[in-house]
């Protein structure tokens, strides 16, 4: 999708907040890191359409930790719009890793973000399980493990 600009924000409106929880369905945990985290929207025609968060996480690393695009624009290729940003906003800053985590059951987002370089290194077993208070269901199955992804950025 052409026109798709990116931009740094230094706060979430309730809509973004409300995006950011199909991503991450826990207002806890999003609450959370949201303080502490870049942010980046991306827009179409001056709306909204997609937002990433980054954290420092360990020296020189930083963590996509979370990313989502509105439903009426997804599979435009917005979310890779955004994962390129962010690991040019990295390279940039001089990061030398940049992570992610996703779902076991999240296959799309598992494609996509090896479609952009990032190697699973991973899995960390029951998180979806001990960290949120309800069952997630994903594609039809019981979301229990994150898939943690890294790319190495020199």
């Amino acid at each position: 999708m052409e026109n798709i600009s990116i931009s740094s924000i230094t706060s979430v409106s309730d809509n973004l907040f409300k995006l950011l929880l199909d991503a991450d369905p826990s207002k806890n945990i999003v609450q959370s890191y949201l303080k502490r985290a870049y942010k980046f929207i991306a827009l179409f025609k001056g709306a909204p359409v997609g937002i990433v968060l980054l954290i420092d996480t360990r020296p020189e690393t930083i963590e996509i930790i979370n990313i989502a695009v509105s439903k009426d624009y997804r599979n435009q290729g917005i979310g890779g719009k955004l994962l390129e940003y962010s690991i040019k906003w990295a390279k940039s800053k001089k990061y030398r890793v940049i992570e992610i985590g996703t779902g076991s059951t999240s296959f799309g987002q598992l494609y996509l973000y090896q479609k952009y370089g990032f190697r699973p290194v991973s899995i960390d077993r029951d998180f979806f399980v001990t960290h949120y208070p309800h069952r997630i269901i994903e594609n039809k199955l019981v979301l229990k493990d994150m898939v943690r992804l890294q790319q190495y950025l020199f």
